[in-house]
This record gives structure tokens, C-alpha cells and sequence, in this order.
């Protein structure tokens, strides 16, 4: 099956995003990729955390859903939506919410996002949970490929990567692929991005794919970008370092069972 990891480097207006996001979606569309995965904050990069606020959705209604539902159909793929903001339990929080579109233009799938980044270096400070409401649970969802394949995609986002318990989660209930839209501030991708990603693929013997936001925003934020697709084995297979694009990868159901077969780590786990 072939693989759309979208980076982009969002900026404060919805209307432009999704505009950039709708010329990428259909390069990989062209590129005769059947899914695409767009990175966290796709739709918004705002000039401060609480401009989310104000273009939350509600679920099942919005622009923004409708302009994943609507690409989904037109352009016939699975595409999941990196994460929009949803209403949450209160009127100064959001969902930051993966959602999963099929090529009939349905939401198949939803997540919220659990773990909600903090950290502060006295340059930087950044703490989610201010604006951000956490999710709870882990999801899968199943797709089914042209070839006729089947495939089981778990679910995650940015800051999850830190927490191994998570993938071996989903990697408990079946999950193939791991998907991690994301983020990354330059300091913490050029320190940790590609050693988490490497490391989350070859635990779970499963293929990674992880599409970022990747450049200097209108903010004056700078994130790390380096979308990558990485293998079971935890070998890269296709990255771009900066700048808007698509990076395409095919992943192979023999790959990810020579991987398993060689390596039977995931039925020797006992705790």
C-alpha cells in the first residue's frame, strides 16, 4: 500500500491551511497513494494557543471536517485529519482530535489526544493543558486496500511518542502501522524526534508513519519537520528534512511479517 506522510508549516488562517493542505492531499493522490496523513495542527498554527478556541468544531459538523470529508471522497483516499480542535468540556479548552476519513467521505475513527506537552528552557515554555483538554482512550481503526489487503492503524500524536505504553497498547489489539502527526519544536526534533520514531517502530514491529509541521511559522515558531516513514525494523525509508511536501513510501505486508518472523519479541512480552 502506498503511504502520504504531508508536511506542511501551517500558519494563524484556517482558509489558507486547508487550501495548502487540499494541493498536498491531491499530490499524493496523483502519487497513487491510498492513504495520507496530514501533520498535528494542520489547520491552525495560531499567533497564540487560545486562537483554537475560536474555530473549534463540534463533532460531525464544521469547515474543517468538511473539508476532510469532501477530499476524502473527491480524491478517493483514507486521509487523517493530523488534528483539528473540538469543543471540549469547557469553553476555554479543546480537543486536540485525529480524525479518519475513508473514501466515501466517512469519520470512521476519532482520538484525542492523551498526553499534552509542557516543557519550558528558559528560551522556550509551552504547556498544552492550558488550552487543551486530554483524551482517555486508545483507537484503532481497520482499512482495507485495493490489493485487498487489511490493514490495522493505531492512533497518536506529537507528544505521545514520549510514552512507549501507549504503542504497546495498540500494538496489543493488533496495530500494523503507527501514525504520529506532529509538531516537534526544532530543540526538542533535532534532540529526540528520530530516535522516538525509530524506537516506537522497532518495539512494536510495526511501520511508523509520521507526518510534521516543518519550518519557520508566521508565529515565529520553528518546528522540526523530518516526516518520515519508518519500516518494522526501524530503518528509514523516506524523510523530508524541511518545507512543504509529500513524502511517499509503500509499505509491505511481507516486510512487516519477515520482521515479525525473525524477530518474535511481540509474543514473548509477560508483562
Amino acid at each position: 500500500m502506498r503511504v502520504a506522510a504531508i508536511q506542511m508549516v501551517s500558519g494563524p488562517r484556517v482558509g489558507e491551511n486547508l487550501a495548502h493542505a487540499r494541493v498536498l492531499l491531491q499530490e499524493a493522490a496523483q502519487a497513487g497513494a491510498e492513504l495520507a496523513v496530514l501533520p498535528e495542527y494542520f489547520c491552525i498554527m495560531g499567533m497564540r494557543d487560545t486562537d483554537k478556541l475560536a474555530v473549534r468544531e463540534t463533532p460531525g459538523d464544521g469547515p474543517i471536517q468538511r473539508f476532510l470529508a469532501d477530499a476524502a471522497r473527491e480524491l478517493q483516499l483514507w486521509i487523517v485529519g493530523g488534528t483539528l480542535p473540538l469543543v471540549a468540556g469547557d469553553d476555554a479548552h479543546v480537543r486536540n482530535t485525529t480524525l479518519v476519513f475513508s473514501p466515501s467521505g466517512e469519520c470512521v475513527a476519532r482520538y484525542d489526544k492523551i498526553h499534552l506537552f509542557r516543557f519550558s528552557n528558559g528560551t522556550e515554555s509551552y504547556d498544552e493543558a492550558r488550552v487543551i483538554e486530554a483524551g482517555r482512550e486508545p483507537v484503532l481503526f481497520d482499512l482495507a486496500a485495493r490489493d485487498g489487503s487489511s490493514w490495522r492503524i493505531g492512533l497518536s500524536v506529537c507528544y505521545d511518542l514520549r510514552f512507549p505504553e501507549l504503542y504497546r497498547a495498540l500494538s496489543r489489539q493488533g496495530a500494523d502501522v503507527l501514525l504520529v502527526p506532529a509538531a516537534f519544536t526544532q530543540t526538542t526534533g533535532r534532540a529526540h524526534w528520530d530516535v522516538l520514531l525509530r524506537a516506537r517502530a522497532v518495539e512494536n514491529l510495526a511501520w511508523v508513519i509520521a507526518p510534521a509541521q516543518g519550518g519557520l511559522h508566521e508565529n515565529g515558531r520553528r518546528t522540526w519537520g523530518h516526516s518520515l516513514v519508518a519500516d518494522p525494523w526501524g530503518s528509514v525509508v523516506a524523510v523530508r528534512e524541511e518545507g512543504e511536501g509529500v513524502v511517499l513510501a509503500e509499505l509491505s505486508r511481507e516486510r512487516l511479517q519477515q520482521c515479525r518472523t525473525q524477530l518474535p519479541a511481540l509474543s514473548h512480552c509477560v508483562l
